[in-house]
């Protein structure tokens, strides 16, 4: 059966694109599953092709048609396990800007449904560029996944150099500390860093509040093992309720997800004030993403649905 031109070239943008480990998918089974996230994917995949054509020489080393693979099963996740709502999208502007959000997990599974949502939910999908640790960047494997589905290591000339191309960066200014808390403390926001607000005052970009509820309860803490994580060079290491156990308490709680976009915010001065000056701007960032997460836990009937 003859494929349709949305398929046709999402299919030989993958050509010589990928490794052997992505192309050992049936591509029934690609079919398949990329029929089952939304009706207009092959549209959403085509719009995503014409913009980011040129990605094969991204300087970051994003290369589309190894992302695409990792957007399909990201997007089932997306749909069938953690059952996102994503609101808002429509606060997300049209050019370069900064989504700010709240951290939490364990793991990055967070950054990765914000980026898959952006992916399928606005009439016009975005690419999101999350900043990962450097820490991160530095295993083996890992390193080459980040920075093939798009990811970048948080130095402020990538990000500037993004912002400039009109990209969307996605920033945790919580740092490891917000992945690494225990449950008792789920949905209070650690420490801001303040390098996000330099960076969105040097780059004239507007700064997105994103509030994300579900990842505190999907791997639920019980402590901060910070001598272990020291002793092997980690920037932290959680010790989650599913680790005692055996096999299936490796997978994620299949709780629901919220997302919720907030509305843009704009700021002025220069990026070089005193930390004192940053810190009033950041304060009102992480005081909007207050707001916003108590409200979402407040709307919220039950962690799984």
């Amino acid at each position: 059966m003859k494929k349709p031109d949305g398929e046709k070239r999402f299919y030989e943008a993958l050509d010589g694109r990928v490794g052997a480990s992505p192309s050992a998918l049936p591509e029934s089974l690609l079919i398949l599953a990329r029929r089952m996230l939304t009706p207009d994917i092959d549209r959403r995949l085509d719009m995503i092709l014409r913009r980011y054509h040129g990605s094969r020489r991204d300087p970051f080393g994003f290369d589309l048609g190894y992302a695409a693979y990792v957007l399909i099963m990201a997007g089932l996740v997306y749909r069938y396990y953690f059952r996102v709502s994503m609101s808002g999208v429509e606060n997300v502007p049209p050019g370069g800007c900064l989504l700010v959000s709240n951290h939490s997990g364990q793991i990055p599974l967070d950054g990765m449904m914000i980026a898959t949502g952006l992916l399928l939910e606005p009439e016009e999908p975005r690419l999101v560029r999350s900043m990962v640790e450097k820490w991160a960047a530095t295993l083996p494997f890992v390193n080459t996944f980040f920075s093939r589905c798009g990811q970048i290591v948080g130095r402020p000339e990538n990000l500037k150099r993004l912002l400039r191309r009109g990209e969307i960066v996605l920033a945790f200014p919580e740092g490891v500390k917000g992945i690494v808390k225990p449950f008792s403390r789920a949905y209070a926001l650690s420490d801001f860093g303040l390098g996000f607000m330099r960076l969105a005052l040097e780059s004239d970009a507007p700064v997105v509040p994103v509030a994300v509820i579900g990842a505190e309860e999907q791997y639920p803490s019980l402590a901060n093992l910070e001598g272990v994580a020291r002793s092997v060079r980690m920037p932290g290491l959680p010790l989650p309720i599913q680790a005692f156990v055996p096999v299936l308490g490796l997978l994620p709680l299949p709780v629901k997800y919220r997302i919720i976009i907030g509305e843009p915010m704009t700021f002025h001065g220069n990026p070089d004030d005193e930390d004192s000056v940053i810190e009033e701007k950041v304060w009102a960032v992480k005081h909007a993403l207050e707001l916003m997460l108590s409200k979402g836990l407040k709307e919220r009937k039950h962690i799984f649905w």
